[in-house]
């Protein structure tokens, strides 16, 4: 049986940080990951209405939150997806979780789906928000801009930049501070180290593109997404187990511009999977 905690928090060294919400009355787990920069605070929207249905875990990828403050040993190398997928398989074991949901946001579909390549049947079903699939011309240009510049130029600059290149519009102030709060808490080394994993997403993500692992998976974008709906698209229309939803006046940070509709169709998704 998994541990399930009575504590919300959790702070165990050499694990990540992780936040725990039981339901007693559910055997399904909802795992929640959130994208670069920000941290497990980003799904305060998603609490009230999960934890009626699931038992829930949050978790602060390392570097960021407090993963980064604990700083284990291990966080110290230079960071891979696959190092950084494996924290999260690690933090399953430990909790003995054999299958769970995973809900992702932007950076954390990445991990998500690199999860479900590793370990399969760990996997019940994904929820990918704003999800990331391909970087365009304009993203690698700003990519390539951030790092020929990250090693004299303020990390919070460039995530100033890259924040309202992703989420211009004023109806994404909420989502935009946010995240420049959350970014915040990393420091000049952590950003640089996340920022390198950038250039590793199109290759990754060409060769998860050409498998279909027949796991349910739901996308939910914004409309208003344009860096990354396009190929979210192409990759929905290409694996049959696959559903796209478009909402309708939203960009990049669904789960928190449009949580009612966000929570409706991701709940009702996970619910009826097996």
């Amino acid at each position: 049986m998994p541990v399930v905690s009575p504590l919300f928090d959790v702070l165990i060294m050499d694990m990540l940080y992780h936040k725990i919400v039981p339901n007693p009355s559910s055997n399904k787990w909802v795992v929640f990951v959130h994208g670069a920069g920000g941290s497990s605070s980003i799904w305060f929207k998603q609490i009230k209405e999960y934890k009626k249905h699931f038992n829930l875990l949050f978790l602060d990828l390392r570097g960021h939150g407090r993963s980064y403050q604990k700083k284990p040993k291990g966080f110290l190398r230079t960071y891979s997806f696959k190092e950084v997928t494996n924290d999260i398989l690690e933090l399953l074991d430990h909790l003995k979780i054999a299958k769970a949901h995973f809900v992702g946001m932007s950076l954390g579909t990445i991990l998500i789906r690199n999860l479900a390549e590793l370990a399969p049947q760990r996997v019940a079903s994904m929820v990918m928000g704003g999800a990331v699939t391909r970087l365009g011309f304009r993203t690698q240009t700003l990519v390539k801009l951030g790092d020929a510049c990250k090693h004299f130029i303020p990390y919070m600059w460039l995530y100033r930049l890259f924040a309202h290149v992703l989420m211009p519009t004023k109806a994404q102030d909420e989502s935009r501070n946010m995240f420049i709060r959350e970014a915040k808490k990393l420091c000049q080394k952590e950003f640089k180290r996340w920022f390198k994993l950038a250039g590793d997403v199109n290759p990754l993500m060409k060769f998860l593109k050409e498998k279909d692992l027949n796991i349910p998976t739901l996308y939910l974008m914004g409309v208003n997404d344009y860096m990354f709906i396009r190929p979210v698209r192409e990759m929905a229309k290409n694996h049959s187990a696959s559903t796209l939803i478009e909402i309708d006046d939203c960009g990049h940070v669904c789960n928190v511009e449009k949580a009612d509709v966000f929570n409706r169709h991701s709940i009702k998704f996970i619910s009826e999977a097996s």
